[in-house]
């Protein structure tokens, strides 16, 4: 990706000594589910759009109310509790529905053609606005906009600003620091520090060795199940996906591809074959294992290692963990340099407050967003509640989440360590995922080879560029 984004992505982190990677009576939400991915092929209704209202400050609020779209099903309710508090402060009705678990794209086109539609959605990155540009009002003017740090946070259409992060999030290898600590004094542990895991080699001789040995440190496998559900797959065919597409773009300079080249994925199968091979289950079980399933053997202590991201915080801290309890290492998949990665960073979390609603509602949304950046209420919600770090300067003072996950990435921003980019948001459609998805658990499986893979990220990438691009 473009170094002034990764650049603009380190400072935040810095600036902020933090880093992370939904109506009636307010709210009616569809059960929660993890979900991390992002839709991104959808086709948006044909309806032309709408003039937005020609100034912010000239429209009124009087009448209006908000909708909200939200994404993250771990949020739901926190959603809820945050808008039921502003129509008790304000009078003004705020409903949020939460798509349920890879369903948001498809939520989106559905609500977005209705009376009553979505006032407020978002979209995943320029992928994602491609296809929802008509329906997103002009932010300039916004005091959201007016206090987001760097346009790297900024989605734009010419000089209109259509979508603006809310959150910068992290991920990798989150791992148990108790069982770690167990796992250094044993005569057969292969490193005596964990800070030593700084490759992929390294990784899987620690891994193996845990797994060797995981009835004496009394744990199921090393890693967790690396489950091919709908609300676990995300993980894995886009997330760990990332890994080899990011480096190829590094290598190539390049921050969006019509045809990607796959020179990194013998690497991909690498780590593919590390997470299968030394986990809680079979591979052969992986299809129908989900990301409940994973979340709950990483918190029973039954597995070391969990590839997720900071998201994950809240939800591993209700399990029964503690901050002591948590680490989180790169993803390492044996890329040439990968002594000096940290950890993927990046957004994936746009905001776009629908330009053909009321003029009313459109206040009222922006309004809205307003409060929750900076009121006492809205910050701390954000911060402490859903722990987020936002790309908002109104958040610096006073309003900064922490937590073990928080500052395991502080720390290899710290150590000069370079964050990769989440490069995934240019993928160019939701049926690449799935390809590559299917094709991964039919690799695990036994009943399809790494050659179907291979196909699926090479070839699929660039049929799916062709569709989305005529």
């Amino acid at each position: 990706m473009k170094k002034k984004v990764i650049s603009a992505l380190l400072c935040v982190a810095m600036v902020s000594s933090m880093l992370i990677g939904c109506g009636s009576g307010n709210t009616t939400t569809t059960e929660p589910a993890d979900d991390a991915g992002t839709e991104t092929e959808a086709e948006a209704p044909a309806d032309d759009a709408a003039e937005a209202p020609a100034d912010d400050a000239a429209a009124s609020a009087e009448g209006g109310s908000v909708y909200y779209l939200n994404f993250k099903p771990e949020q739901a309710d926190d959603w809820v509790a945050l808008a039921a508090k502003y129509t008790e402060q304000t009078g003004v009705q705020v409903d949020v529905v939460t798509a349920a678990s890879g369903t948001y794209e498809s939520t989106l086109k559905s609500e977005i053609a209705k009376t009553e539609a979505p006032t407020l959605f978002q979209v995943n990155g320029p992928v994602g606005m491609a296809t929802w540009k008509d329906y997103c009002y002009d932010l300039s003017g916004s005091e959201l906009y007016k206090n987001v740090k760097s346009d790297d946070f900024v989605l734009k259409e010419g000089d209109a600003v259509t979508g603006i992060a809310y959150v910068i999030e992290t991920y990798g290898i989150i791992y148990n620091k108790t069982i770690m600590a167990d796992y250094l004094t044993k005569d057969y542990a292969v490193i005596s520090d964990v800070s030593e895991i700084n490759s992929f080699d390294q990784l899987k001789a620690v891994a193996e060795s845990i797994q060797a040995n995981k009835e004496d440190l009394g744990v199921e496998g090393a890693f967790t199940s690396a489950g091919m559900d709908s609300s676990s797959d995300w993980r894995f065919k886009t997330h760990l996906a990332n890994l080899p597409i990011y480096y190829e773009f590094e290598g190539n300079g390049y921050s969006s591809v019509a045809a990607i080249e796959g020179t990194y994925l013998d690497n991909y199968k690498a780590i593919w074959d590390l997470y299968i091979n030394n986990s809680t289950c079979a591979p052969t079980l992986l299809s129908s294992k989900t990301g409940d399933e994973a979340e709950a053997e990483f918190a029973l202590g039954e597995a070391v290692f969990f590839q997720n991201g900071t998201w994950e915080y809240g939800n591993l801290i209700s399990a029964g963990m503690t901050d002591d309890d948590l680490g989180m290492l790169p993803i390492f998949i044996g890329a040439e340099g990968e002594e000096n990665q940290g950890l993927c960073t990046g957004s994936e979390n746009y905001w776009c407050v629908n330009s053909q609603a009321s003029e009313a509602d459109i206040q009222a949304t922006l309004d809205f967003l307003a409060w929750v950046i900076t009121s006492d209420e809205g910050r701390d919600a954000m911060a402490n509640t859903m722990g987020f770090l936002t790309p908002f300067s109104t958040f610096d003072d006073g309003y900064v989440a922490e937590n073990a996950l928080i500052k395991a990435a502080d720390e290899y921003i710290a150590g000069g360590k370079t964050s990769v980019a989440w490069c995934f948001p240019t993928i160019p459609s939701e049926t690449w995922k799935d390809g590559v998805g299917s094709a991964l658990t039919e690799y695990a499986a036994g009943t399809g080879d790494w050659d179907a893979v291979v196909t699926a990220f090479v070839d699929g990438w660039a049929t799916e560029y062709q569709a989305a691009n005529n």
